[in-house]
């Protein structure tokens, strides 16, 4: 018996002025952005660096998210339609976005910011870490206001009804396990950036990251139901087999990190 379900019919729509509508989705996507730019400031005045730096970090940030993120959902789930129609590519506002696709965008976009800036890569990475791993949290959460990537049918008493979909049947609110998932992760890398006050082991947050995002994303994909047709045959889903390659990255850098012992140094 379904004691306690959750009949899931959130307008997606703040609100809608003509043809012009905000949108959950993009609300708490911008604010991913707010306050990473906000714990970032923190970070940057603890270490002496000025606002204008990370204002161009920020845009770098921007680019590569939205930019991997897009990319990455054409290549990965729908590489024939977007190859039949590649102007649609650009229309982001159509949907579809990659958290994959994400995360190489973010780590070709920091590249190419240190190399501009002239400052070590995984410098900026562990600090990125943190602000990605918050960031992931709201985006799931635009996932869930949404009504979209969920999980397949369930009999747990917390499960939604996702009414919007013309559901019927509980589903697991896998949104909420991975974004809950992310919020934890969040709090564990700004404590251990805080405990050392930035003089860290360069490449452990980055590393971390890696290791404990994918890994709860390639279990919680379980519990998901798919996202595209040919899913329907594979033992792993394309999502759990992108994610095993950042796993094995962060183990192999969590290695490098501890055999290393190199600390940021922080001028004060």
């Amino acid at each position: 018996m379904h004691l306690l379900i959750v009949p899931w019919d959130v307008n997606p729509e703040i609100f809608r002025i003509g043809a012009f509508a905000v949108r959950w989705y993009g609300l708490l996507f911008a604010s991913s952005f707010l306050f990473g730019y906000i714990i970032m400031n923190r970070i940057f005045k603890n270490e002496n660096l000025g606002e204008a730096v990370l204002d161009r970090l920020t845009i770098y940030m921007a680019i590569g998210v939205i930019a991997g993120a897009r990319i990455g959902h054409c290549l990965f789930y729908e590489p024939g339609y977007y190859f039949q129609h590649p102007l649609e590519i650009l229309m982001i506002w159509h949907g579809g976005l990659a958290s994959h696709g994400a995360a190489v965008g973010i780590l070709t976009a920091i590249w190419l910011f240190t190399k501009k800036e002239k400052k070590e890569y995984f410098w900026v990475l562990d600090r990125i870490a943190i602000v990605v791993a918050l960031s992931g949290f709201l985006i799931r959460m635009g996932n869930l206001m949404n009504s979209e990537i969920y999980g397949v049918e369930t009999t747990v008493p917390w499960g939604f009804v996702f009414l919007r979909n013309h559901e019927v049947a509980p589903k697991h609110p896998t949104q909420i396990y991975e974004g809950l998932a992310y919020l934890a992760i969040f709090f564990l890398l700004y404590r251990l950036y805080w405990s050392k006050k930035g003089e860290h082991l360069q490449g452990l947050l980055i590393s971390l990251i890696c290791i404990l995002v994918f890994t709860a994303r390639f279990f919680i994909e379980f519990l998901k139901e798919d996202q595209v047709g040919f899913e329907a045959t594979m033992k792993f889903n394309m999502g759990q087999w992108l994610s095993i390659p950042f796993v094995l990255i962060g183990i192999a850098g969590l290695y490098w990190s501890i055999t290393r012992k190199k600390r940021a140094v922080i001028k004060r």
